[in-house]
């Protein structure tokens, strides 16, 4: 049997319990006159979570057993969504056509991908949002919004295709807003419930992380 990934959301009121975020990979090397060689071994940083801290009480506990039997532990990805970082502004904005500039047009291009930007005055990172959510993605071409009907949106890969006639002419900027999901599996194929320790206070551990599907 092949793995692969399931477009299923992980049960969303545990979810917006759990802990974790962006892991990035940094090897430090302390040089003979005090200062730093420092070198990025990951490109991108990759998410993990522990959605244990999610769960309140024993129907949690039996809806995150349920999932984990339906994805075979580790073997097949998810959806699941960050309780901070799924929109393409900040959780309390509202969404807007204008908020990631994910292209440029030049008057053949069709199809873009969906990217989220992370920037200040020291530097910037892009991710590329593949699971957007569905009937979230607003697109924009300089500054003025798109009707839905000319465009489609994967839900699958995060891939927005104009349609034929209505491409980007060249020098235009493409933007998009949007709410997404992160691509991720379980990171263990053992789930350790203790009702009676769950009952004391001490929460299993759930631990998920992020996968290029």
């Amino acid at each position: 049997m092949t793995s692969g990934f399931h477009e299923v959301r992980f049960p969303l009121r545990i979810a917006l319990g759990t802990s974790g975020g962006p892991v990035r990979r940094t090897d430090i090397v302390s040089l003979s006159n005090g200062r730093e060689s420092r070198n990025r071994r990951w490109r991108d940083a990759r998410r993990r979570y522990d959605a244990g801290s999610g769960v309140r009480s024993a129907d949690d506990l039996y809806a995150v057993l349920a999932f984990f039997e339906a994805r075979a532990g580790q073997f097949h990805g998810f959806r699941f969504r960050d309780p901070v970082d799924f929109k393409s502004c900040a959780p309390s904005a509202s969404i807007a056509a204008t908020d990631q500039l994910i292209g440029t047009g030049d008057g053949e291009t069709a199809a873009f991908q969906l990217v989220k930007t992370y920037a200040d005055a020291g530097g910037s990172m892009s991710r590329a949002i593949e699971k957007p959510i569905a009937g979230s993605v607003s697109l924009s071409v300089g500054g003025e919004t798109v009707p839905s009907s000319r465009y489609a949106v994967d839900q699958t890969t995060g891939t927005v295709t104009f349609a034929a006639g209505h491409v980007p002419a060249a020098g235009l900027e493409v933007r998009a807003g949007f709410e997404f999901d992160v691509p991720v599996r379980f990171d263990t194929d053992r789930i350790d419930i203790d009702l009676a320790q769950f009952n004391a206070g001490r929460i299993p551990s759930v631990p998920l992380v992020e996968i290029k599907p």
